[in-house]
């Protein structure tokens, strides 16, 4: 698992200016919450896949862990799938055109749908009523390459718990533009995976600041736990 290092000036400077507390939301509504788990593939997660990340095998039960929790509370889970469409390498030339063109290929066929790499690692717990969306950008809020805004939308969600991998990357992306589209977002510290805790931790100090409120599983679970009891007949 990643070592997760804070800013202590950061998290000083920012309490300060909450009134003497880091957390930005009081509670959860369950049924308006949503738990968005981000290219938690294998393309992502078995040994020598095209994009291994090995800390993503790690934090697959900490994944599991608050898919049940938001399932028992009365959210949602929506596994979030890295795609590329046939003509993935032309509509988004801007980042393929880095690689060489085998490369590019070979990206391309991984992560086309119904591929091997393309499929949700099998290690998640995901059930028939949890959702799964496509996306062929990093963020999964981009216009015309995912529909995660229209679901959340339709289902008058307007809190997001960002899990997946990674974390510097698809998980960052779609958090920062869901803050911007108004979602409340709670971005899980153990519950992301990078490729080291450098590049974990940048990201984790970046939510912190502007975008998102970083919180340990723990405290997600017991944020769930308090807000189910707290409407509970």
């Amino acid at each position: 698992m990643h070592t997760i290092e804070l800013n202590p000036e950061l998290i000083e400077r920012l309490t300060r200016e909450r009134g003497g507390r880091l957390h930005i939301f009081d509670r959860l509504e369950p049924a308006r919450t949503a738990h968005v788990v981000i290219d938690l593939q294998n393309g992502f997660m078995e040994p020598g896949a095209p994009v291994e990340v090995p800390v993503a095998r790690e934090i697959v039960p900490t994944v599991n862990a608050i898919s049940n929790a938001v399932r028992d509370a009365g959210g949602i889970n929506i596994f979030v799938r890295f795609t590329t469409p046939a003509d993935a390498l032309e509509r988004w030339s801007s980042f393929y055109a880095r690689f060489p063109q085998a490369t590019r290929q070979a990206h391309q066929a991984a992560f086309a749908p119904g591929a091997h790499y393309w499929q949700l690692w099998p290690e998640l717990e995901v059930r028939e009523d949890d959702l799964k969306v496509d996306k062929g950008r990093f963020a999964a809020f981009i216009p015309g390459t995912c529909d995660l805004h229209q679901i959340l939308q339709s289902r008058l969600i307007d809190t997001l718990i960002v899990t997946g991998t990674l974390t510097n990357c698809c998980c960052e992306s779609t958090a920062r533009d869901a803050m911007q589209f108004n979602y409340k977002v709670i971005f899980v510290s153990d519950g992301n995976a990078a490729l080291s805790d450098a590049e974990h931790n940048a990201t984790l100090n970046n939510m912190c600041a502007l975008f998102a409120d970083v919180m340990s599983a723990a405290e997600v679970l017991d944020a769930l736990r308090q807000s189910s009891a707290a409407t509970a007949p």
